[in-house]
């Protein structure tokens, strides 16, 4: 498991930050374009037999994410849209958009 925290600017709404989760299965990213808002949590939890990586290029890399192993790593980030890929599997590709 990874988590990335997302930094905020401004206030949540009354319900508070939202959990979201993203699962690596059959070496995709499922789902794999996902929509959050700042303070927002995202996790990404390998339910793989092998390790993955969550690799954004200059602006977040998990490292090796071994096969239900939990990991509880996290980084802020700003508004914006976040490309990755798995380093060890770069055909699997998924896409995180901060509003």
């Amino acid at each position: 498991m990874w988590v990335l925290a997302l930094a905020s600017g401004a206030l949540c709404a009354a319900a508070g930050p939202a959990s979201h989760t993203v699962n690596i299965d059959a070496v995709a990213y499922v789902p794999e374009t996902l929509t959050v808002h700042q303070g927002d949590a995202v996790t990404w939890v390998n339910k793989d037999p092998f390790p993955h990586t969550v690799t954004a290029h200059g602006s977040f890399d998990s490292h090796g994410i071994a096969a239900n192993a939990p990991r509880g790593d996290s980084w802020r980030r700003k508004t914006g849209v976040y490309d990755y890929i798995c380093t060890l599997h770069p055909n699997m590709k998924g896409t995180l958009k901060v509003e």
